[in-house]
């Protein structure tokens, strides 16, 4: 009875253990420019900026079959926001906006994943939730994500890609100038692929 019962205990930590070892972990492929983290923001109600975030980096563990298991782990330098214009770059790095000399980094942790379904192409999606770091401040937020798909490249690795949106309200990150109701709302458009760890 003792050794059926250690036999039961060994395969059942095998099979978890094997169930465990599933989720691959990756890198964002920063190096290679297959990643973005782009924004759309109001200018006063009249038009909108476009713009993106040139210089940061992720991890991610990723498993297909249980999407629900997957962490992510994004850090961006804010000093590197690109919106085409560099006397407006310059404004928004400064303290009447994400005061890069304060605040020279904004971080994204996952703290749940959650699948929703497909989406019209057949891609699996999932609400993942984080708590995103900016401007000093910490607020829990909701990635709408996209699981684009996952496979080998031509350079021997093993790649996975997703794309997401997510809406924050800039007032929500601490004290920022106050360009009218229009202006607080921002979205955030970002795509990337990942390069499984050898």
């Amino acid at each position: 009875m003792f050794k059926k019962t250690l036999a039961a205990l060994a395969l059942g930590t095998a099979l978890l253990s094997a169930g465990q070892a599933m989720a691959a972990d990756y890198k964002v492929d920063k190096e290679g420019q297959h990643a973005f983290i782009n924004f759309k923001i109001s200018h006063l109600g009249y038009s909108f900026i476009y713009g993106t975030f040139k210089d940061w980096d992720g991890t991610f563990s990723f498993d297909a079959a249980k999407p629900e298991d997957s962490k992510i782990s994004i850090s961006l330098k804010t000093a590197s926001v690109f919106t085409n214009q560099a006397e407006r770059d310059k404004h928004i790095s400064s303290a009447d906006f994400l005061d890069v000399a304060k605040y020279p980094e904004a971080k994204f942790v996952s703290t749940s994943v959650k699948t929703t379904g497909k989406d019209a192409d057949g891609k699996v999606t999932a609400d993942v939730t984080g708590d995103l770091t900016l401007h000093g401040v910490t607020k829990s937020v909701v990635v709408k994500a996209t699981f684009l798909g996952e496979g080998k490249d031509p350079w021997g690795g093993y790649r996975a890609g997703f794309a997401g949106t997510t809406t924050i309200n800039r007032s929500d990150f601490g004290k920022m100038m106050n360009l009218g109701p229009a202006s607080d709302s921002m979205e955030l458009i970002i795509s990337f692929e990942g390069i499984q760890a050898k």
